[in-house]
């Protein structure tokens, strides 16, 4: 029986504030959580992409978690459940299932977990790799294929294959093509969802049976992103596409230089964070901030 998923809707893939010293702002990144949930988020995804996770040692990384999960407990409490689906990936299996385990530890209600980068496996090496790391938990776990970043595509018959495991309940779909995430959803067991990776395509990708999106945009505006998935998954295409537009230039302005750098140059000025990286990671361009601003302006931001 294919394990219920909790992530439908929009997700977060939240920053990771850091203070001048390069330290993690804890204060600042309670403020962004409770920023989300007060405007009606429906899930969190702490340590993606998006939070630098590359940049972030193991104890960061499980401190990020822990309270993102503590926040999430906290707006159980006051009536409200925001479930956590922490990030857990890398191109070492072996990592990725203690890091699994360990997030599952803590009470992340999930895993999502990156194709493994750099090494470009096979087909056969992306399919036992995610087996594996479903096999380490009873948490569901969510695929994500971003090919721009990892350099392999998680292919549909893979993605398919992958679906029949219990626990692998979605996949966050980044590779930019409507094909071959339409051929997920013609062929997919009943309780396999898909969510888009990108913003500026939510719209299309629930049009074709998606259940949901993992949003960078909703770092800056949760309330209307949040919105903007609602509508379309009730079928009012008409109300989430006035969203869409209204809000389209800052959801592709967050991609003007590499993520996150624009969406926490945009934080910064919101006041929910500084714009402090580690690098690789260096504030955008003054190009870059002229279009970033001129995006928040016409967001009512």
């Amino acid at each position: 029986m294919k394990t219920s998923s909790p992530f439908r809707g929009c997700g977060t893939a939240l920053v990771t504030p850091l203070q001048a010293d390069q330290s993690i702002d804890e204060d600042a990144y309670r403020k962004l959580i409770r920023f989300q949930i007060e405007q009606g988020i429906d899930f969190l995804v702490p340590c993606g992409t998006t939070g630098e996770t590359p940049t972030l040692n193991a104890s960061e990384h499980l401190r990020l978690i822990t309270i993102a999960v503590e926040e999430s407990k906290a707006a159980q409490t006051a009536g409200r459940r925001v479930p956590v689906l922490g990030g857990a990936g890398g191109n070492n299996t072996a990592h990725v299932v203690e890091l699994a385990r360990q997030l599952e530890a803590l009470g992340a209600d999930g895993v999502l977990s990156v194709a493994p980068y750099y090494n470009k496996p096979t087909q056969e090496g992306l399919y036992q790799h995610f087996a594996a790391v479903a096999a380490a938990v009873k948490v569901p776990v969510v695929l994500y294929n971003v090919p721009g970043r990892t350099s392999s595509n998680i292919e549909a018959a893979t993605t398919l294959r992958l679906a029949a495991i219990p626990n692998i309940v979605a996949v966050k779909e980044a590779s930019g093509s409507l094909a071959q995430m339409s051929a997920i959803l013609a062929a997919a067991p009943a309780g396999f969802d898909v969510l888009s990776g990108d913003d500026a395509i939510t719209l299309p990708l629930i049009a074709l049976g998606g259940q949901g999106l993992v949003s960078v945009a909703s770092n800056e505006i949760p309330g209307p992103m949040a919105r903007m998935v609602k509508l379309a998954r009730a079928g009012d295409f008409q109300a989430a596409r006035a969203l869409h537009f209204q809000y389209l230039q800052l959801m592709e302005v967050n991609f003007i230089e590499s993520s996150p750098g624009p969406v926490k140059y945009a934080l910064s000025r919101m006041g929910y964070c500084q714009e402090v990286f580690r690098l690789p990671m260096v504030p955008v361009s003054p190009a870059s901030r002229q279009k970033i601003d001129a995006a928040m302006k016409a967001a009512g931001l």
